[in-house]
């Protein structure tokens, strides 16, 4: 099929409304959004921890939190693989090749990107936050929540960003999920199935809704940190 004839064919599989194709679309966006909400929790928790506490290591523990950002995720879908796999120590669960070891991949792949955006934000706060809420009276959780509160648009910048990350990616996606059609498929792995199989409308299909969501990722995060008062 020709490319022009592809790309018509693909805006006609949106506009269409194919099922195939927005069970994909739903399947990614189910599994993103869930390993995120597992991911999103501790990681600001250990965020909060590392920017507010002094303890030896300290430095390479927001040096690490920072080189993760770049970690393969292909990398990330090989580990859990073999520890997931049957002749690994965690085969009798039975999760791999299901969305629920894809929600772990994911988690696994989000957790240091909403870290260190989280950890950035929370280093980047006045001092005098925390301090002024301690002088007030309050208790370690209710200064805990008054600055997740006061800094609540840059770490929901982090929790975006982690977001991002972890709908575009496709290593872990395709070694931990198996790419099985109607249950593991998702955006990502089903692009690089069509393009290899020479089905090109519904790999353009697909790539024009992730696209869609970068744009939006991006815009949102972008708003949120001009909002938390990150504007340059």
């Amino acid at each position: 099929m020709e490319i022009g004839a592809a790309t018509a064919t693909a805006f006609a599989l949106l506009a269409g409304g194919d099922p195939a194709l927005w069970e994909i679309v739903w399947t990614s966006l189910k599994v993103a959004f869930a390993g995120l909400a597992i991911a999103t929790a501790p990681a600001i928790g250990a965020a909060y921890l590392i920017a507010t506490h002094d303890f030896p290591g300290r430095r390479l523990v927001v040096v690490l939190a920072q080189a993760f950002l770049s970690f393969p995720t292909v990398l990330v879908g090989l580990i859990l693989y073999l520890l997931l796999t049957r002749q690994g120590p965690l085969g009798s669960l039975g999760l791999l090749f299901t969305p629920t070891g894809m929600v772990i991949g994911q988690a696994v792949i989000g957790f240091p990107v909403v870290l260190a955006f989280a950890l950035s934000t929370l280093q980047g706060a006045d001092a005098r936050l925390r301090e002024t809420a301690w002088v007030l009276g309050a208790g370690a959780w209710r200064t805990f929540f008054t600055v997740l509160r006061e800094l609540r648009f840059g770490l929901m910048a982090a929790v975006v960003a982690g977001f991002g990350r972890v709908i575009a990616e496709v290593g872990s996606a395709l070694m931990i999920g198996g790419n099985i059609e109607g249950s593991t498929r998702t955006i990502t792995t089903a692009i690089a199935l069509e393009t290899s199989k020479g089905e090109f409308a519904q790999g353009i299909a697909l790539g024009i809704v992730l696209v869609a969501l970068a744009l939006l990722v991006n815009v949102l995060l972008a708003w949120l940190q001009g909002a938390g008062g990150f504007r340059r």
